[in-house]
């Protein structure tokens, strides 16, 4: 677990006399406040955090505890009194013309809609009728600017600082190329503050680090900190090397301009040439600024920037006016902040993994920690030349990022918290730790290291296993991890059930019956050591005998319909290195059998559309192997489908047509929506560009149907998919919807 904050409250600690604190709790206060203030500085000033966010909200929200219980204990120079950063010794400090606030945090829905109540009740007795539009938009994760325009001219640029005074930044900041020097248009107001959030793009973000762990540097541990430390080269060259970004959100002093509301001045700077986000939205009610948040809570990755909250403002600035602000926060914004995506944890081994092809790949083993949502206790390292560039050593406190539904990754140490004493490096093994076969590289020159014991290697075995059963492959869903290890790699008996891939069709219950594996022994729920068990069986009694288990029973049921997959699915399930489902469907469409595929030259392999010569030479090696190729025989054998049949009625529509299809459909999933594609004869890409013939944009789509309509790509919804699949591309868009709903019109009656 990572290590609980030094200033988590006490037990045990003394009760107060009196209705005053006692002295465990004043020294408890004067501890927070000094951590916070330093991890402020190391956040605003450095760019360089020793804890991470979620670390420090959970140090910040004790503070202010302590300050409701006691509000004695609050000084002017509180944190909570404060808004976020100092001003750093490196750069002029400029002052504000109106003050830089930061945001109340809400982490939960229930406290975001009691702070939206709250806000609502606070109009409702200043302006009794007023009604409330919420302007809702995405928090971004980046770093806090001022800009300040005279006539439409840039003057100044500077950090939020501690909201009164900023550091002054301007010639870094004209180094951004999406920031105006001067306004378009005319009319432009005396002077005005325009506040916004530097950021990193995420593709270029990935981009940079890969530069920086090529280079043998450290890779940064976030978007935030790479646009912070950016910002405050000393350098404006370095700055212009980076590609940063930024989008405008509000407004600050102002002379000579009056606007209504928030998002009409978002209009407004939007006329003058300044960067404004294409992701806010003006909701009427409490359900729709929920519905948002929930929504891109499961799309926050299919941005052009990191985010990790969304933030709600009342629209109209009179009623802006009338809630006001505290001493630190408006009382007409809130930050509603998503489960951390990283988070600091101690980092306990460095052990390898043999994959299925025979790559072994470094991993962290953690001190367990919760992050997105789950807790993990791994982490990718990739390769060993990763590891000497992250500069991580067995030991070290490392930022853990999961961003969704991506495996986790350490990104790096947190230096500041190293102790020499206690870290030493990570040393590759030279011995296959599954099989001990020594370990080569894949080729001259290349970075990974693999076990070339392919047919017999037991961790390679394990991982094929568990591969073919994958929802990308036969799709069966009985047989996960566990059933993995319990098959290849079992307690007992000594030979396994399967000591090859060719075996799985060829399993019966009886071979399951004496498999066991190891579990925890325990009593009244203590763990009392290690037993082994029967896993795909039930334990049996005198009275009741063993029999195969449900889930036994249901594996049999899902390799049954495993045989009659498409072809797609039977070469992706084979390992093949290099074949996926993209290479796998071109294959299948173009050859439609396993025998042809087979009997194919290397030049007609690679003549494919979507193949390419490494997937060829890839194909051809694989099948050299002759144990390989009993792999298909026996599968074949058991009654696996080897060949598609091919349907010469399906008309080929789509022929030369590239589609991309996005979010949900209600009568295709993304598999089928791509396989009726390719049956009549067009490519289903992945993502959108000036080649893509047609975008079929479903429920919730992303960022993919806002590239289209920028493109100019041709967009249809599910009826109009039909239609194209049914009668092929037609002169207008809108003509194939038309004739979607003309096919489901009933006769009229005669």
């Amino acid at each position: 677990m990572t290590p609980e904050p030094k200033s988590a409250p006490a037990e045990n600690a003394p009760a107060e006399q009196d209705g005053l604190p006692s002295e465990t709790l004043r020294e408890e206060y004067a501890q927070l406040t000094e951590e916070i203030r330093a991890h402020r500085i190391a956040y605003y000033q450095e760019a360089a955090p020793t804890v991470s966010d979620a670390e420090f909200d959970t140090l910040f929200r004790r503070l202010e505890e302590l300050e409701a219980l006691h509000p004695e204990l609050v000084s002017n120079d509180s944190p909570t009194q404060e808004v976020g950063g100092e001003v750093s010794a490196a750069f002029a400090p400029v002052d504000h013309l109106a003050r830089m606030y930061s945001l109340e945090d809400v982490f939960s829905l229930d406290e975001l809609r009691a702070w939206l109540e709250r806000a609502l009740a606070g109009v409702e007795q200043r302006n009794p009728g007023a009604a409330v539009e919420w302007l809702t938009e995405l928090k971004i994760d980046g770093l806090a600017v001022n800009l300040l325009y005279r006539n439409g001219e840039l003057v100044r640029a500077a950090t939020r600082g501690d909201g009164v005074t900023g550091e002054d930044i301007t010639h870094n900041v004209l180094t951004i190329a999406s920031i105006p020097r001067q306004l378009a248009g005319t009319d432009h107001p005396e002077e005005v503050e325009i506040r916004g959030e530097v950021f990193f793009p995420t593709e270029e973000f990935a981009r940079l680090n890969e530069r920086m762990v090529a280079a043998g540097k450290a890779p940064f541990a976030n978007p935030r900190n790479a646009a912070a430390g950016s910002l405050r080269q000393k350098d404006p060259a370095m700055t212009a090397e980076r590609p940063l970004d930024m989008y405008v959100h509000g407004i600050g002093a102002r002379t000579g301009l009056s606007a209504g509301t928030q998002s009409g001045t978002y209009e407004l700077l939007a006329a003058w040439g300044l960067p404004t986000s294409p992701y806010y939205r003006v909701l009427p009610d409490v359900p729709a600024v929920v519905d948002f948040i929930e929504y891109h809570g499961d799309h926050r990755h299919d941005l052009l920037h990191e985010i990790d909250g969304i933030v709600v403002k009342v629209d109209s600035f009179a009623l802006q006016r009338a809630l006001g602000h505290t001493s630190r926060v408006p009382r007409w914004s809130v930050a509603y902040k998503y489960p951390p995506e990283e988070v600091n944890t101690r980092l306990l081994d460095i052990l390898v993994n043999v994959g299925r092809t025979g790559r072994v790949t470094p991993f962290g083993l953690l001190d367990p920690v919760k992050v997105a949502g789950s807790t993990v206790s791994m982490a990718t390292l990739h390769n060993q030349d990763v590891v000497k560039a992250k500069g991580v050593l067995i030991g070290d406190t490392v930022v853990v990022r999961k961003a969704g539904d991506v495996i986790p990754e350490i990104v790096g140490p947190v230096m500041a918290l190293r102790n020499d004493d206690q870290v030493h490096e990570f040393v590759m093994p030279t011995e296959c730790p599954s099989c001990g076969t020594t370990l080569q590289p894949a080729k001259e020159g290349d970075v990974d290291i693999r076990c070339p014991n392919a047919r017999s290697c037991p961790s390679q075995l394990r991982e094929r296993v568990f591969h073919l059963a994958s929802r990308g492959a036969f799709d069966i869903e009985a047989l996960g991890w566990e059933a993995a290890i319990a098959l290849t790699q079992p307690a007992e008996p000594e030979v396994p059930p399967i000591t090859t891939e060719a075996e799985i069709f060829d399993l019966t219950p009886e071979k399951l019956a004496d498999v066991r594996t190891e579990r925890d022994k325990k009593v009244k729920g203590v763990v009392t050591g290690r037993e082994l068990v029967p896993y795909f069986y039930s334990r049996g009694t005198a009275k009741k005998p063993s029999e195969p288990s449900v889930t036994t029973r249901k594996l049999f049921t899902e390799l049954e319909k495993a045989k009659q997959q498409p072809l797609w699915r039977v070469l992706v399930a084979l390992s093949i290195r290099h074949v996926g489902p993209t290479a796998s469907r071109a294959l299948a469409t173009a050859f439609g059998s396993m025998d042809r595929i087979r009997a194919a030259s290397e030049e007609e392999l690679a003549n494919v559309d979507g193949v390419g010569p490494t997937i060829a030479v890839a194909l051809t090696e694989w099948f050299a192997e002759e144990w390989h190729r009993e792999i298909v025989e026996r599968w074949a054998a058991a009654g696996v489908r080897m060949e598609d049949e091919v349907d010469e009625n399906t008309p080929r529509t789509l022929e030369g047509l590239t589609v991309v299809v996005t979010g949900s459909l209600e009568r295709y999933n993304r598999d089928e929506a791509k396989e009726a594609i390719i049956r009549r004869g067009g490519k289903a890409a992945g993502s959108v560009s000036k080649k893509t013939s047609y975008v079929v944009a479903g429920e919730n789509a992303g960022t993919k149907l806002e590239r289209a309509e920028a493109l100019g790509v041709p967009v249809l919804d599910e009826e109009g998919f039909t239609a194209l699949l049914e009668h092929g591309p037609v002169a207008d868009p809108e003509d194939a919807q038309e004739a979607a709903v003309e096919e489901v019109q009933p006769e009229e009656a005669p």
